[in-house]
């Protein structure tokens, strides 16, 4: 079974270079089309009137209100009580069965209770109850966080290398210069003609490896603080917030939804330890970043208008980032905590993650790279592909898909193989048909083969190859709108439905195609090689061999050698379409070798 990368696709040489280039590796991100064609000053102008636009501010979004003097440790404070008082908590524990530690530690949650009733008036009661006004609270944290769950669900989630690309070309300006011109390949090649492709590759990676070593440490601490608040911004927008609201009932004492703190204790401390970690508001260049991510996967162009679709979702940002300040400033969230764990040391706890941004913007911009190098080489064996074709078919009018996305068909169905299946048809027309076709006819219908194997073989390549134009046909027609995959594929498309979901349908489609076009063209090759190597028994007469000759073969070429050299040819023919199938489908799945 041959082995094929099912990713790619397109027939057109421009289109598969540029839009799927980064899609051929294994790790299948890319820095997507809208992107990739904003130059480095285009991104530059864009953050400027970002900032310039923006009315976010600055302010911190969480600020710790508990005493900086207050000692959380309570046996700490307990032992430094007077005498007295630590002799007036033993006694009150022996009249409540408690000992004098757990006594102090109540009557401290019972101040904090009040402390926390008067700071969170309408939230929190000294009772212990989250009061409708913290209800409604949750609910607006919820919405206004969404925005952030759908930005990075569109554009970080996808691919974190790519983003983390993007981001650094803002944050980091001259190392993403350098790595674009000194890794650049045809740049390197026009400086050093003379060195190889491995040579090249050699000095690109070197030129790699020392533009990641000058970025600074101020670069780096940026970059990390960016990374940080992403991942403080999906743990926010991710937070299971319809089981903590689903906690709530409705209670006619306090006039509305209220519920035990003491209930939600768990999810209280993760809110706690997520807002308490996403201190300080996200910088403009990881909002710009996002934006234009998100942009990509909406479907704008290169051509629309960026600057007013970024201000909108900057206004959206605004809102939502102004919601999670004003939560953390109405409601003493550390402190509700605190009682509802009924432990008065209880401090947040800073979430992890973000420690990887570096990791992952080196596999991104050696992925990059490796995608550039395939590129240029990548034409420059197209083009002599191109001249191989031109060669072999001598002038046969060359054939493709109908209804596979191609520069000419934008509309169309992504097919991985469509460049492969457009030479079997080629192949098909031009060559088989025309001018191998009477040879192998006689063969198949009058040939008496010594061996019964030899004939079963070859019965089984010819129907292989002579059906193979209907056979891409109609696999052509369900590409297109009446077709069963035409048909699911604009439905997927068209479906208001989560972006995952939606994605997957599409996934699934494009899988069935791409296996059902590997198949086609395995099948292919294997009756190209196979029918070669019994022609060559006929034609060789080697007795010894697996293959034999025919045993009326004299009678084919009477006097002369012509249907014998019509053979040769063929098999000479069937031999050099199967090699130039396997170096299409190389340039396609983005084999090389």
């Amino acid at each position: 079974m041959l082995t094929f990368l099912l990713y790619l696709p397109g027939w057109a040489l421009t289109a598969l270079l540029s839009k799927h280039i980064i899609g051929i590796m294994e790790e299948a991100g890319i820095m997507s089309r809208l992107a990739s064609s904003l130059s480095l000053t285009e991104r530059k102008d864009l953050l400027e009137k970002l900032k310039s636009l923006s009315l976010i501010s600055k302010d911190p979004l969480y600020q710790d209100t508990d005493d900086p003097n207050l000692d959380g440790d309570a046996e700490r404070r307990f032992s430094k009580l007077s005498i007295f008082l630590r002799i007036w908590y033993y006694i009150l524990g022996l009249l409540k069965s408690q000992t004098p530690l757990a006594v102090f530690k109540n009557r401290e949650l019972a101040k904090l209770g009040k402390e926390a009733e008067a700071r969170a008036a309408g939230f929190y009661s000294a009772s212990g109850y989250l009061l409708p006004q913290f209800y409604e609270a949750v609910g607006k944290l919820k919405a206004n966080s969404r925005f952030f769950y759908s930005a990075l669900d569109m554009g970080f989630s996808r691919d974190k290398g790519a983003f983390y690309g993007f981001l650094g070309s803002l944050e980091m300006e001259e190392i993403h210069s350098r790595l674009v011109s000194e890794t650049d390949p045809a740049i390197i090649a026009d400086s050093h003609p003379e060195l190889s492709e491995s040579a090249l590759r050699q000095l690109a990676q070197r030129e790699f490896e020392e533009a990641i070593q000058a970025i600074s440490e101020e670069q780096r601490t940026r970059m990390y603080a960016n990374a940080r608040s992403l991942t403080c911004l999906r743990e926010l927008s991710s937070f299971l917030y319809d089981r903590f609201i689903m906690a709530f009932t409705n209670n006619a004492g306090f006039g509305g939804m209220a519920c035990k703190a003491v209930i939600v204790r768990d999810a209280l401390i993760s809110l706690n330890n997520i807002l308490f970690s996403l201190k300080e508001c996200p910088s403009m260049s990881l909002l710009e970043s996002l934006f234009v991510f998100i942009l990509q996967e909406q479907g704008a162009g290169a051509g629309a208008d960026i600057q007013s679709e970024t201000q909108k979702l900057l206004t959206q940002a605004e809102i939502s980032i102004a919601a999670i300040r004003d939560f953390n400033r109405k409601i003493p969230l550390a402190l509700i905590a605190r009682l509802a764990a009924r432990d008065i040391s209880l401090a947040p706890k800073a979430v992890s993650g973000g420690e990887d941004w570096f990791q992952l913007y080196k596999d991104y911009w050696k992925r990059h790279i490796d995608s550039a190098f395939f590129a240029y080489f990548g034409n420059r064996r197209r083009r002599e592909l191109q001249k191989t074709c031109a060669d072999f078919f001598q002038g046969a009018e060359p054939k493709s898909l109908e209804n596979a996305e191609s520069e000419t068909k934008p509309d169309g169905l992504p097919v991985l193989y469509a460049e492969s299946l457009g030479f079997l048809l080629t192949f098909h027309s031009g060559v088989f048909m025309t001018a191998l076709n009477p040879f192998l006819r006689i063969v198949l219908i009058d040939g008496e083969f010594r061996k019964k194997d030899n004939r079963l073989e070859y019965t089984e390549d010819y129907n292989e190859i002579i059906k193979l134009d209907d056979v891409i046909k109609r696999f052509d027609e369900n590409l297109s709108p009446r077709g069963d995959w035409g048909k699911r594929y604009a439905q997927a498309r068209k479906e208001i439905s989560a972006l995952t979901a939606k994605r997957r349908k599409i996934q699934i489609i494009q899988e069935e195609i791409n296996e059902q076009a590997a198949g086609i063209i395995e099948g292919s090759d294997i009756a190209m090689n196979s029918m070669a190597k019994v022609l060559n028994g006929i034609t060789d007469k080697e007795a010894d061999g697996n293959y034999d000759t025919l045993s009326n073969l004299a009678q084919f070429n009477g006097k002369g050698t012509e249907f014998t050299d019509g053979l040769k040819n063929a098999a000479l023919k069937l031999k050099e379409s199967a090699r130039i199938l396997k170096t299409i489908v190389r340039l396609e799945t983005g084999k090389q070798k």
